[in-house]
């Protein structure tokens, strides 16, 4: 089997695009909840609060032309990949269009706004905006796609649409293309673009927060005054590449991948499972042939439902112990298909400096939740070679990745 590492990182975030912008967020104990001021126009919506990155503009060098087949969360894919291969020195190179790069990316949905294109057209007749795009834009695969086709990479396509577990999936199937000798570098991750269609599903299912007059005490994953998530968005790509290929072109490496594990409840669509999840952990803990013990740290799901907080806290306890664990979430909110590869780059930045973020809005934890050791109020110095980052989907998709801190062995 390859060894397989990461030699590259980009993000679209509500605080930044680069780490040191993240962790200030992060240390300023602050999160990137708003009220949205939807009362006109969705009367019915009790949850109006949202963590959108406000003010995004795509870069000034691209073209028209490249712009017309990506939506707003194709965009930030793509700008996310581009950093991610600016990054690890490969922007521009043409070593990645000779099918030795491919990408294994997705969105929980193509482009919000041209599914409402679509629907318009399909409900009401309306074709006025609807153009030759529209179905690019909204197509499943349309994050995985845009990507090879900007970077004319021609190696596979993995195109990852499981909800939250979409950006995971995507580094972890691009791992394992790399470690089974399928290929020599991947793009993985995940994007997602905000839009309140996705707010009306959770507040349908009455686990989307409707605290709407405190916006920066929501959500508040794993607390007793937890009362749902609140959507967000963004995007993170990771440049993986095997080991050896890395060395040989003098790559800088951020973390070596060494454990994956999936799997599927196969009970309920929304509905987690305990005993699956712990299952999941345990498949990416025997791929990575490590004990339990060696993890020290354990990125949290966090979506701050009550099911969603107890199912994973308890699978976790019972594997680990009290191993630290945080969850993001508490910053951002739910990023959807963006969540699995912006929390894997926080694990790995936050292993490499020694100093792993809190949850914040974590005042009272809720006692049903399982006995780990929850990082709340300040930050944390933790000395580890291994953390492990978890994200659990709608449909019972289950996902955990274990990076390991580069030591140059």
């Amino acid at each position: 089997m390859r060894r397989v590492v990461v030699t590259g990182v980009g993000a679209v975030t509500a605080f930044g695009r680069d780490w040191k912008s993240v962790r200030a967020g992060f240390e300023a104990g602050r999160n990137a909840v708003k009220y949205m001021d939807w009362a006109e126009r969705f009367p019915e919506l009790e949850a109006r609060l949202g963590a959108p990155v406000e003010d995004y503009r795509t870069p000034a060098h691209w073209t028209r032309k490249q712009l017309r087949s990506m939506g707003r969360g194709s965009r930030m894919a793509v700008d996310a990949a581009e950093q991610a291969l600016a990054d690890a020195g490969l922007l521009g190179d043409e070593g990645i269009q000779n099918g030795s790069m491919g990408v294994a990316a997705g969105s929980s949905v193509g482009s919000t706004q041209d599914v409402g294109v679509m629907g318009d057209l399909l409900l009401h007749g309306n074709s006025r905006n609807f153009n030759a795009n529209t179905y690019v834009r909204m197509m499943p695969h349309t994050i995985a796609a845009n990507i090879g086709i900007f970077f004319g990479l021609t190696g596979r396509i993995i195109p990852t649409s499981s909800a939250c577990s979409s950006g995971s999936q995507g580094i972890g199937y691009a791992y394992e293309a790399i470690k089974y000798g399928l290929i020599d570098m991947m793009l993985g991750g995940g994007s997602e673009e905000f839009c309140p269609s996705e707010v009306y599903v959770f507040d349908s299912l009455y686990a989307a927060s409707r605290r709407n007059g405190e916006p920066e005490l929501t959500p508040r994953p794993y607390d007793t005054a937890r009362d749902g998530l609140v959507i967000g968005e963004g995007a993170g790509i990771l440049v993986l590449e095997e080991l050896h290929h890395a060395l040989k072109r003098g790559a800088r490496i951020y973390a070596e991948i060494v454990g994956y594990g999936t799997n599927s409840d196969g009970s309920h669509i929304t509905q987690p499972q305990k005993a699956t999840m712990q299952r999941c952990m345990e498949a990416a803990l025997k791929d990575a042939g490590i004990a339990p013990e060696q993890v020290g740290y354990v990125n949290g799901h966090g979506t701050a439902t009550e099911k969603g907080d107890v199912a994973e806290t308890q699978a976790t306890a019972a594997l680990f112990g009290s191993v630290p664990m945080s969850s993001q979430k508490s910053y951002f909110g739910h990023t959807l298909g963006a969540c699995g590869a912006l929390e894997s780059w926080f694990s790995i930045e936050m292993m490499n400096s020694g100093w792993f973020a809190p949850t914040i809005n974590l005042d009272n934890i809720d006692p049903l939740c399982g006995g780990v050791d929850y990082i709340r109020g300040e930050g944390r110095e933790i000395r580890t070679d291994y953390v492990m980052n978890n994200n659990f989907a709608f449909g019972g998709i289950n996902t955990s990745l274990i990076f390991k801190k580069w030591n140059n062995f």
